[in-house]
């Protein structure tokens, strides 16, 4: 009896760490096309121009945002280093969401670096 007690206990025992490691690896990469801007200034600062106050933001000790495209929704990042020298940049990131803490994976450069402002937008 102890026996079968003990495997059922070892047997639970690994259930819940294989599902407490399933929910931990549940955060899904994906794609946000966005502007990087500094905490300060957040959405305000999400287009080219913004680069040199978001540069010296973050050497203030600012952090460093991702300011997507749609909807202008404000990421906060936990590794800053994967943003540095793209400051005032248009990027695709590509990350994991986190309750909106961005933990950034991969960065790339759009072309369109002069608006924030989307072609036939008529805006």
């Amino acid at each position: 009896m102890k026996k079968l007690a003990l495997t059922l206990l070892a047997f639970t025992f690994l259930v819940a760490v294989s599902v407490a490691k399933d929910k931990a690896a549940g955060a899904k990469a994906e794609k946000i096309s966005g502007w990087v801007s500094d905490e300060k200034c957040a959405a305000k600062g999400s287009n080219a121009s913004h680069a040199d106050c978001a540069k010296k933001c973050a050497e203030a000790g600012q952090k460093l945002v991702v300011v997507s495209d749609k909807g202008h929704k404000v990421y906060n990042v936990d590794n800053q280093d994967a943003l540095k020298g793209h400051e005032g940049h248009h990027v695709r990131v590509t990350a994991s969401d986190n309750n909106g803490t961005l933990h950034v994976d991969n960065v790339d450069m759009l072309k369109d670096q002069g608006s924030s402002e989307k072609k036939g937008s008529g805006k």
